[in-house]
């Protein structure tokens, strides 16, 4: 299959494209250009809504990874990059793939467990209503702007990642300085759920969005077991052999990040992956602590 990549350097896409080409997938990226220096072969520059497909041959599938990161305190112009990068640059995409002669047959695009809102411990799954604020309402956006695809007969999936936990790079990256010094422990209260997923099984997952006809629409993209923030900083601690024994409190994270931290940290989604479970898809890392193992054993000191 010939497949066309945007994000293909990010932490997802580095992994995604070595995998879809092992498989015998002939990877395209989609790379950004810039007003003074084009990129050869096909290519865009979303934030100025331009992209030319010229070059890429038959497309039969696109991946769509690209977008401003959420790791960042939220000003009025980083929400707006945010939402722009994923909501301006999807339509973009999608309105380019329906126009091509031959449209792809599926476009499979990130989006996020941020979806949901906080909902404390609700069961939630790919059934369960939008939640509330800055990063629902993006969520929701986000996956509307594909609608052009969708009239045109493309299979339309959207992948939504909870916490993608690698051995470089994402939010565990940031962490371990901390929680190797044995100063790490829960955010705020430690009572909000976090679903989160290996990288491994992230990229698992848009490869089986990819091969399943029947899935359409949202597919949550985390591990079958969410934690608690409590539960998720204990065992890091201990895959770690340190204590845990500095909490940092709520009121601090709200100082240093604003708006991101009671959205992004202290917010709570217990969310399952029904959809990828309903499908067959079987997990590496279905436990927090095998996980979490897994990823220390491959993470430099």
């Amino acid at each position: 299959m010939n497949i066309l990549l945007t994000g293909a350097r990010g932490l997802i896409g580095s992994a995604l494209q070595p995998a879809l080409e092992a498989a015998g997938h002939r990877v395209i990226p989609l790379r950004r250009a810039s007003a003074s220096l084009p990129e050869a072969g096909p290519s865009w520059r979303p934030e100025a809504g331009q992209i030319d497909l010229n070059g890429a041959g038959p497309v039969e599938a696109v991946i769509h990874l690209a977008g401003e990161s959420i790791a960042q305190r939220w000003s009025a112009q980083a929400r707006e990059r945010i939402r722009r990068s994923r909501v301006d640059g999807t339509r973009l995409l999608a309105e380019a793939a329906a126009r091509l002669p031959a449209p792809p047959g599926v476009l499979v695009c990130a989006s996020a467990v941020g979806f949901y809102g906080n909902r404390g411990d609700e069961d939630l799954d790919e059934r369960s209503p939008a939640g509330s604020g800055f990063l629902a309402e993006t969520c929701q956006a986000w996956e509307a702007a594909a609608a052009s695809a969708v009239a045109r007969g493309v299979r339309v999936v959207h992948v939504r990642l909870g916490v993608v936990l690698a051995s470089r790079g994402g939010a565990l990256e940031k962490m371990l300085p901390a929680f190797r010094l044995g100063l790490g422990g829960r955010l705020g209260s430690g009572k909000q759920y976090w679903s989160w997923i290996a990288l491994e099984d992230a990229v698992g997952a848009f490869c089986h969005a990819l091969t399943h006809d029947t899935l359409v629409g949202p597919v949550n993209a985390v591990a079958p077991g969410a934690v608690t923030n409590a539960e998720f900083t204990r065992a890091l601690a201990a895959a770690l052999g340190r204590p845990a024994l500095a909490p940092m409190p709520a009121g601090v994270l709200r100082l240093l990040l604003g708006q991101m931290a009671d959205e992004a940290l202290l917010a709570s989604a217990r969310v399952r992956p029904a959809r990828l479970i309903q499908t067959g898809y079987s997990f590496r890392f279905a436990g927090i602590e095998a996980a979490l193992r897994a990823c220390l054993a491959r993470t430099p000191s």
